[in-house]
């Protein structure tokens, strides 16, 4: 007897991790570069004794903990194996077959594939020009079967920031039932004033959700934590589709530990966005056309010179993150590192191997 899977899923890409090469610089995934603080370090090799137990399915200390952080109630709450799997589990909560999700693109690469894997169907808009995001146009997307929009802010993979008032004018917009969540997994590293804590926009409103992640600016990719601030039927359901024991043991202690030294993350993330921004600056100085970026790393629009850009820089040491056709995504390491891919780029933009012409 012959097996079968699903035929719709037969033309779905797989999710494209960052490369890591012996030798070379991981400039690829958006991870902080110098991992979790020490104090984060030592809470997980404690707990580390009592692997041969089952994690606290619901997370009950994390959840309240953050409850009091983002002063919530523990039942708008949900956490789930870092905030993508969280987005996952958005679709399964709100759409059926017949349903659709919407968000920009380019965006997170995971939306499309969690949206087909669920079985919901996808609507997109492009980005504006500056690539930011359309949401005039975004809103004039939204159908009767629309039931989630993703709008990632800041934007994976161009680190641009939706702003304030126009987030505002589309949030008060969007018809009644439908779900707006605010993938903000970035979200530590914004230092525009403009650009709006979706906790404040939550609060005012019943049809927004925020996601947040432990992966980024705590450090913590490995481990895979997320969590969600959702209207309290929304998380109810995100609870029920989750896998159970998701979260294991040590992401949870090392998630608790994080908190407990958040004025330290935040100095780190603060460095990096200094960091960010001088390496956006150099970018723009060689002329390259960088937008402004509000998280850890900086897009370049390389268009059909991506692929060959980023051979340029495998060449050179340095594994960056290209999406072919659109453009590459540069993470912030240390300065050593950024030195590298800048220097990369410099030589770029001062030769023309094989009768290839600069792409700015």
């Amino acid at each position: 007897m012959t097996a079968h899977t699903r035929a719709d899923l037969e033309s779905l890409p797989g999710y494209v991790p960052g490369r890591s090469i012996p030798g070379a610089v991981k400039l690829a995934s958006n991870e902080v570069s110098v991992g979790p603080l020490p104090g984060v370090v030592a809470a997980i090799r404690d707990a580390a004794a009592g692997i041969n137990r089952y994690p606290d399915n619901g997370a009950a200390a994390l959840v309240d903990r953050l409850a009091a952080r983002l002063d919530v109630p523990p039942s708008q709450l949900a956490v789930g194996a870092g905030s993508v799997a969280l987005c996952q589990q958005l679709v399964q909560a709100t759409c059926t077959p017949t349903d659709e999700v919407l968000f920009a693109w380019r965006s997170f690469e995971a939306y499309p594939i969690i949206t087909q894997i669920v079985g919901a169907r996808q609507r997109t808009v492009p980005l504006r020009t500056d690539h930011t995001h359309d949401l005039a146009g975004m809103l004039d997307a939204i159908t009767p079967a629309t039931r989630l929009v993703f709008v990632c802010n800041p934007n994976n993979p161009t680190g641009t920031a939706v702003r304030r008032d126009e987030l505002v004018t589309f949030l008060d917009a969007v018809p009644d039932g439908v779900l707006v969540a605010l993938d903000e997994a970035y979200h530590e590293f914004v230092t525009d004033p403009a650009v709006p804590d979706g906790m404040e926009l939550y609060r005012q409103r019943e049809n927004v959700a925020v996601l947040r992640t432990f992966s980024k600016a705590y450090g913590l990719a490995a481990l895979r934590v997320g969590y969600c601030v959702a209207p309290e039927p929304v998380a109810t359901t995100l609870r029920k589709v989750s896998v159970p024991f998701s979260i294991n043991s040590l992401a949870q202690v090392a998630a608790l530990a994080s908190l407990d030294v958040e004025d330290e993350m935040l100095a780190r993330c603060r460095s990096v966005a200094a960091e960010r921004d001088r390496v956006g600056s150099e970018l723009i100085a060689m002329g390259y056309p960088v937008p402004r970026s509000q998280a850890n790393f900086v897009w370049l629009p390389f268009g059909e010179h991506t692929m060959a850009f980023n051979e340029h820089c495998l060449e050179h040491k340095v594994v960056i993150r290209p999406f072919s056709g659109d453009g590459v995504r540069i993470t912030i390491g240390d300065p050593n590192e950024n030195e590298m891919a800048l220097a990369a780029a410099r030589e770029w933009q001062n030769s023309d191997p094989q009768g290839r012409q600069p792409p700015i």
